[in-house]
């Protein structure tokens, strides 16, 4: 064949490689229905959507990926305005008359491939528009829930939204009026839905999606925590759990209409997937995982026999009270490293233990060391209260004040009892607070949500803002477990420790107490015959002399007869 001859060959061969990329590159959704897509890097996915009937007004494209970004736009080419960048990206489309189809395009800002599922939802004239109110993020139209989150607390914020309308008509005014027949009327439900736990699979998060991502599956699946105005701030702020995978959604509700729509649902596993050091899949810290190990240990032995060893329970108590104390004022005031803070904080609670024992030794104030023994359950008892739906009340959640004057008072109210029965309330602590420290030490190397009984409150301690955080915890399968094992070595310690010390003294007495009266009994009975015994330095002399005096030749001596 001449060379002429494969110009038209190579051309018909180009355009035909052309067409197959346009189709690979091109992806038909339903409205409705999940289509899975993989975004090559320097690649544009056209997002197709078609028979749209027309009674729809306006369709929601989301897009969700477990970490890495991907970017919806309206445009092939990406622009200021009319793209979003981020794991969990919508876009709104309002539909002109006659129109049965649209486009949107899916692409991927890094240099990685990006995998992940989005659908199509239909809305009418008569539901909600998503943040067709917008005035702080970059989209005009902003259906999106972005989601801020730290160590303490994770934040989401939304656009305000709108009335519906009819294709090719005009939207209403925004902030024009505040009549009942504006967008003031509607109402913001903030919901959640929380993953399975211990569960970071990419699987878990696409089927909690498909759960919850429209209106129906979220009021079904998902719980809603709140209500807002829409003369309230559009944001909420809730715990943050890191490790655990919670999926925030917004559902509008025009009340005169009964319509309602739904934003685009976010979801954060308050922790970050690109981290070496300290990321998602490795959340535990060694320093952490070795202190509540051994505090895990020492809960194990105080729960079945602390009150029999009473040195080392005081010991115990006196240490997580110093470790707790201090780690909380030392992270107030400095900016030092955790590593840092946690092993200056277990040195002086290693001393604040030390103090305890020391004072129930040199004064023998039993009642003393049962007070701050019985603070210690206390303290238990009034963060468990608190951990229940009582402290997600509006009167304890927006008000500090409140809040510690009921958690003090319930604090202080428990050793009340330890007055009238010392040794039962010092052996209900024991196996109490012991099998407490149990289920921390599991939650170092397995999460559950029984550590946040008392985590709330030290996130309370050193955040000022986090008042207004909802505590909402998950309770799932290993939860429930964790509370059978709590009960089962509290239950077990407390009956043991019962039947072992009924016959026994109530406490064991104070060692340097009993050393003044054994010594005061020498001085005043002079038939015993320690009563004879030189004194402790006399004897220490004498044994001196003794190694230092130069010893004699070995002899017989015999005495002189008279």
């Amino acid at each position: 064949m001449s060379r002429g001859g494969w110009c038209p060959l190579l051309l018909v061969l180009l355009l035909a490689r052309e067409v197959q990329a346009q189709v690979e590159n091109r992806v038909i959704f339903l409205p409705g229905t999940f289509q899975n897509v993989s975004v090559s890097r320097n690649e544009t996915v056209q997002a197709v959507v078609s028979r749209i009937t027309p009674d729809v007004a306006y369709v929601t494209l989301q897009f969700h990926t477990q970490h890495r970004n991907a970017t919806l736009s309206y445009a092939r080419m990406p622009g200021q305005g009319t793209s979003l960048t981020a794991v969990d990206s919508g876009l709104l489309s309002a539909l002109q008359p006659s129109q049965a189809s649209l486009s949107l395009f899916l692409s991927s800002p890094d240099e990685d491939t990006v995998a992940g599922t989005g659908v199509i939802l239909p809305y009418s004239s008569t539901d909600p528009v998503p943040g067709a109110c917008n005035t702080e993020f970059t989209l005009d139209i902003d259906p999106n829930v972005y989601i801020l989150y730290n160590l303490y607390e994770t934040t989401i914020r939304f656009a305000p939204a709108n009335l519906g309308y009819e294709r090719g008509e005009a939207p209403a005014a925004c902030d024009q009026s505040t009549e009942a027949d504006t967008r003031w009327r509607l109402l913001y439900d903030i919901y959640q839905y929380f993953l399975p736990e211990n569960d970071l699979s990419e699987r878990s998060l696409f089927s909690g999606i498909q759960d919850v991502a429209d209106v129906q599956g979220m009021m079904k699946s998902g719980k809603r925590v709140m209500t807002l105005l829409s003369s309230e701030m559009s944001m909420a702020a809730f715990n943050s759990i890191p490790g655990q995978g919670v999926i925030y959604s917004v559902i509008v509700r025009d009340p005169l209409m009964n319509s309602s729509a739904s934003y685009i649902p976010a979801h954060t596993y308050a922790c970050s997937f690109a981290s070496t050091l300290d990321g998602c899949q490795t959340l535990g810290k060694i320093s952490t995982k070795v202190f509540f190990t051994v505090a895990g240990l020492a809960g194990l032995f105080v729960c079945f026999f602390g009150h029999r060893f009473f040195k080392c329970e005081l010991f115990c108590m006196g240490f997580s009270f110093g470790t707790f104390f201090f780690f909380v004022l030392i992270t107030r005031t400095t900016e030092l490293d955790y590593d840092i803070c946690l092993a200056m904080s277990a040195v002086i609670g290693v001393v604040g233990g030390v103090l305890l024992v020391m004072s129930w030794w040199r004064w023998g104030s039993v009642m003393a060391c049962i007070v701050v023994i019985g603070l210690m359950l206390g303290f238990l008892v009034a963060s468990t209260v608190l951990f229940t739906p009582l402290g997600d009340l509006d009167v304890l959640r927006r008000s500090d004040a409140v809040f510690w004057v009921t958690f003090c008072c319930i604090m202080v109210v428990v050793p009340l009892f330890f007055v009238r029965w010392p040794r039962e309330g010092n052996i209900v602590t024991c196996g109490t607070v012991g099998a407490y420290a149990v289920i921390l030490a599991i939650n170092a190397y397995i999460y559950t949500s029984l550590s946040f009984i008392t985590l709330n409150i030290l996130k309370r301690f050193l955040n000022n803002n986090f008042s207004a955080v909802f505590t909402d915890m998950p309770f799932q399968a290993i939860d429930y477990s964790m509370i059978t094992v709590w009960v089962v070595l509290g239950v077990g310690g407390i009956v043991l420790q019962l039947y072992r010390e009924h016959s026994r003294p109530f406490f064991p007495p104070s060692p340097y107490l009993m050393w003044l009266q054994e010594r005061e009994r020498r001085k005043t009975n002079v038939l015993d015959p320690s009563h004879h015994f030189p004194p402790l330095t006399n004897r220490l002399l004498a044994r001196a002399r003794q190694l230092t005096k130069r010893m004699d030749s070995a002899g017989e001596h015999t005495p002189l007869l008279l």
